[in-house]
């Protein structure tokens, strides 16, 4: 079935008071949380955001039984809530993020993940609480430029996109600890890559990566573990370092590259 086409609306979901749905989340150190889910997505309160006091906003279909149910854009309203720092988009049908985004300059994880989003506003770049950015199963084509202004970002999940291009100032991301890449189209990672040194996560699985960056060694913090790689390449065309290298840990990429000339490369 056709997902319904969402709009915002003055429904008050009948004789409740919106302000009282708001629990404290247990997950989130107790913050104000609301939750909307079903058809409480077709329309889209306009009245919830007058709720200046919420922190934690969840507009998601979550369950099976509630997946004909998603919004197609969210409404420019949102910049309304300037305390909110947590908003859950993920599984919707939305194609846009309004520039008002920009102005919940406390939001410290925003999730964009299984929707149809191509671009996201330079409004975005304000967030600079921002350390939790979840944007998997979308439509992008390259990294964003302005996520590498989040300089205090600490996980990104872009996977399962079509990213074939990461930009050169990914190492303003310095905090960077998890980046999760896998099942894109990355051809290269550029030089700068490498100094992303707090880096403990990196899964790079399913692209078509033939060669590692030479100082791709100095990445000391990154993960092997026998039980679930961490550091993961598994499925690239990779020829230098070859995937056995690669599988060996980061002192055997290193030790690999350790002889390799700017000129050799």
């Amino acid at each position: 079935m056709k997902a319904a086409r969402s709009h915002l609306s003055l429904l008050s979901n009948g004789d409740t008071n919106w302000k009282y749905r708001i629990e404290r989340d247990s997950r989130e150190e107790g913050k104000r949380k609301l939750k909307l889910q079903g058809k409480e997505l077709l329309a889209v309160p306009l009245n919830i955001f007058d709720m200046e006091d919420l922190e934690v906003l969840e507009m998601t279909p979550e369950r099976e039984s509630c997946l004909t149910y998603r919004m197609e854009f969210v409404p420019r309203e949102i910049g309304q809530l300037r305390n909110l720092c947590v908003l859950n988009l993920d599984t919707n049908e939305l194609k846009v993020i309004p520039a008002e985004i920009g102005l919940l300059e406390k939001l410290e994880r925003l999730t964009l993940s299984n929707n149809f989003l191509s671009f996201l506003p330079k409004e975005i770049s304000r967030l600079q609480k921002l350390t939790s950015l979840h944007m998997a199963n979308n439509h992008f084509r390259e990294l964003p430029l302005q996520i590498c202004q989040l300089k205090n970002l600490l996980f990104l999940d872009a996977s399962d996109n079509k990213i074939k291009v990461i930009p050169h100032h990914i190492q303003n991301l310095a905090k960077l600890e998890t980046l999760l890449l896998f099942f894109n189209r990355l051809e290269m990672l550029p030089d700068t890559f490498c100094n992303l040194r707090n880096l403990r996560t990196l899964w790079l699985g399913k692209n078509k990566i033939r060669r590692l960056p030479r100082r791709f060694g100095d990445l000391v913090k990154l993960e092997w573990r026998d039980e679930q790689c961490s550091s993961n390449f598994e499925e690239n065309p990779l020829e230098h370092p070859p995937i056995a290298v690669c599988r060996s840990g980061i002192k055997g990429v290193k030790n690999y590259f350790s002889g390799w000339r700017d000129e050799d490369y």
